[in-house]
């Protein structure tokens, strides 16, 4: 299986343990407050990993041309998206709200298909509909929208068309140090939420919820964050977008094991939509002549078909290995994602 394939199930798998992870600890926390602390949880924690890896700050090593992407992603997924979901959970249920936060891996795929040209065939289209399908059978809500107040769930909706444009936008940063990009978003997005809840008067836990709260973060929100991001350099965002769909099902999965939950047959129709459409993308094969332009960037690599350069420095053969270098042009043919190197057209 492709590394960046097990990136994905990996945050998926993360992102959906966090929930049943946060109920078992008991944390009875405002929504808002929570959604905050898990975040912050995320960037302080991230941002200790990276310190402490580079025995020190260093800089993050981005180009001019990568932080208005990195800045817009921010401001989308940390900023805007929050309120919009502040906004709609508070006028709508959370059962709706559940079901319509499946929109951010449609509006995902079409934003990279349509506006950012990422190629997509029938299969991967089928595998993503096949694993949304399974994903609103798990959230889908009796008399979902009986109330008549449809301004909650257009604001959920709102609220992933701006997760929808941060990831296609974090696609463009992917080749950066991942635990920088995490680590800064998870900042953001915390001290937004956080500052929502704190201005609404919701008071802060006390530290013995806290510290789990911040740990659960750093693993379901944090290290989920940066899995997401490693993906989305090896799969493009639509791809990573329909493994990430997952997260529910993972969740449930993990819920019915630890909490001893019972099994609804709702279960088992999502599983089996979601294995027919995970199947699809893994048994993807696209292939055809395509033209490498030339690339200037820096990421973790290993001298493969892609990474015949020389070293501007003295290099002992240690590999994989991280530094800026160039791409000269190629022409050639091979079975590949939309990944850093593939972002051709077609």
């Amino acid at each position: 299986m492709n590394i960046s394939i097990f990136y994905a199930l990996a945050a998926a798998a993360l992102f959906g343990a966090s929930t049943p992870l946060a109920k078992v600890l008991g944390l009875n926390v405002s929504p808002v407050l929570l959604a905050g602390l898990l975040y912050i949880g995320s960037g302080t924690g991230l941002t200790v990993v990276r310190l402490i890896r580079d025995r020190g700050w260093k800089n993050p090593g981005l180009t001019p041309a990568e932080w208005p992407w990195l800045l817009g992603a921010i401001a989308f997924g940390g900023v805007l998206a929050p309120v919009a979901l502040m906004f709609g959970l508070a006028r709508a249920s959370g059962a709706t709200a559940s079901l319509m936060l499946n929109m951010e891996s449609v509006l995902t795929a079409v934003l990279a298909w349509v506006i950012f040209k990422e190629n997509a065939d029938r299969r991967i289209v089928a595998g993503m509909a096949a694993i949304v399908a399974g994903g609103m059978v798990l959230a889908w809500p009796q008399h979902a929208l009986q109330s008549g107040d449809y301004l909650g769930p257009v604001a959920v909706v709102a609220a992933c068309l701006c997760w929808a444009i941060d990831n296609n936008l974090t696609r463009k940063v992917s080749a950066s140090d991942a635990v920088f990009v995490a680590g800064a978003k998870g900042l953001v997005a915390g001290l937004v939420n956080c500052s929502l809840a704190l201005g609404l008067g919701v008071a802060l836990p006390p530290p013995a919820t806290l510290a789990p709260i911040l740990a659960v973060g750093f693993l379901g929100y944090g290290v989920s964050l940066v899995m997401f991001v490693l993906a989305l350099r090896g799969l493009g965002s639509a791809r990573t977008g329909a493994y990430f769909s997952t997260a529910p099902f993972l969740g449930a999965g993990i819920s019915i094991v630890v909490l001893g939950e019972p099994v609804p047959l709702m279960f088992w129709a999502a599983a089996l939509l979601m294995s027919v459409g995970v199947w699809l993308h893994l048994t993807e094969r696209h292939a055809h002549v395509h033209q490498h332009p030339l690339m200037d960037h820096g990421h973790r690599h290993v001298h493969d078909a892609h990474h015949q350069h020389e070293h501007s420095f003295e290099w002992d053969g240690t590999e994989p290995h991280t530094h800026p270098h160039i791409h000269e042009p190629v022409r050639h043919s091979h079975a590949h994602f939309p990944d850093v190197h593939h972002r051709h057209k077609h």
